[in-house]
């Protein structure tokens, strides 16, 4: 047997998308054995001499720069894992893809859809591949769920609703990062939680018709970085609700928040249809909960927890034994097996992959929801 092809990677940011992507390239040929190809981890960039050098050594690069352009334009890379803040997606990713490189790009793919659209149509021309990150797509126990639905188990969809809740700014001395900058990210919870319970609904339920949303920003000062005596003002915000009709008829629910006191990460949906739900939890992410009505006639009955490890679920056979659990880390490592796989063997990202085009109608969700929020009316999707 040959041995696989390296393949050179340069990703953009050493912070905690950085760290979880880069033991992605380097653990994936472990699991998925014989691996598409090997990814090389060539180059790092940041923005910190001393940090991304740090970074560097840590994660295994073989060079580190604080020019993101001598990242991409590298002639030993071919793929360019976008992992900076929202406002630093569109320039590296553009160049990148103009310079023929493979783009994996952390989500949501831009601060609105105007940027997500130049982007789409860049990936339109291109002969690359590109992808956006929704990395919850690889969870095995999402794409069960998503087969699911698309089965016909469940029957007609009726509802879909899901939240994302986090309670890292309940302090309101947590000083003011770029997340809390609209220049800089665009949105707050929105973009940075909702964009991917909104990919959930997409993915495994179907497109979005109309929406109407509400916003609500609960601490409008906060402290500057290293100096807690001025604050600045917070510009994004701090949670939203919004409530959504489907193309199949479906109506649902979304919210995210950074004020859900207790919640750490708590990221959870719902299915409901004519024969059966389904529930996701990804404290618990290697469980499916799932209610058929047909179990009501024999001795089962109620609700079911699926333990997601079985050889027959998706990705879990490079993995362990049955009954094995996987973690949080292993969604980046299924995600970059798809990723680099597309790009050796010229395979298409769609369906379990999220294209540019599933980044870009994602920007244009949102937009409409800030725009009923601020209308107080709904507001139809217009892709």
């Amino acid at each position: 047997m040959s041995s696989p092809r390296r393949i050179g990677v340069a990703i953009l940011g050493y912070a905690f998308m950085g760290k979880s992507h880069s033991h992605a390239f380097k653990s994936m040929p472990h699991f998925f054995y014989p691996p598409p190809a090997i990814p090389e981890l060539v180059v790092i960039y940041g923005r910190t001499e001393e940090k991304v050098r740090e970074a560097a050594e840590n994660y295994g690069f073989k060079k580190h720069v604080t020019d993101w352009r001598k990242a991409v334009n590298d002639p030993e890379v071919e793929v360019v894992d976008n992992c900076l803040p929202n406002n630093m997606h569109m320039e590296p990713t553009l160049e990148a893809i103009e310079k023929g490189k493979n783009v994996l790009c952390e989500k949501p793919l831009a601060r609105n859809s105007g940027e997500a659209k130049i982007l789409r149509d860049a990936a339109r021309k291109a002969r690359v591949k590109t992808m956006v990150a929704f990395n919850y797509r690889f969870v095995p126990a999402v794409q069960l769920a998503r087969n699911i639905v698309q089965s016909g188990m469940l029957g007609r969809i009726y509802h879909f609703r899901a939240r994302y809740l986090q309670d890292w700014l309940v302090d309101p001395n947590a000083p003011l990062t770029w997340r809390l900058r609209k220049e800089d990210a665009g949105s707050g919870p929105l973009g940075d939680l909702g964009s991917h319970i909104i990919d959930l609904g997409r993915f495994i339920v179907g497109e979005f018709k109309s929406v109407m949303g509400v916003v609500k920003t609960f601490i409008g000062e906060r402290p500057l970085p290293g100096n807690p005596a001025k604050k600045d003002r917070v510009t994004v915000d701090d949670a939203f609700e919004a409530v959504v009709e489907l193309e199949n008829g479906a109506i649902g629910t979304l919210e995210a928040s950074r004020f859900a006191t207790g919640r750490k990460n708590y990221n959870n949906f719902e299915v409901n249809g004519e024969k059966g739900s389904i529930e996701f939890n990804l404290e618990r992410l290697n469980e499916l909960r799932v209610y058929l009505k047909e179990w009501e006639r024999g001795s089962i009955g109620g609700w079911n927890t699926v333990l997601v490890t079985e050889k027959t679920h998706p990705y879990i056979k490079a993995y362990w034994p049955p009954g094995h659990i996987i973690g949080w880390e292993h969604t980046f490592i299924n995600e970059v097996y798809h990723f680099i796989k597309a790009v050796v063997q010229d395979e298409g990202i769609a369906p379990l992959g999220a294209t540019f085009e599933d980044g870009y109608r994602n920007n244009v969700i949102m937009d409409a929801i800030l725009k009923s929020a601020e209308d107080g009316k709904k507001v139809t999707i217009e892709f």
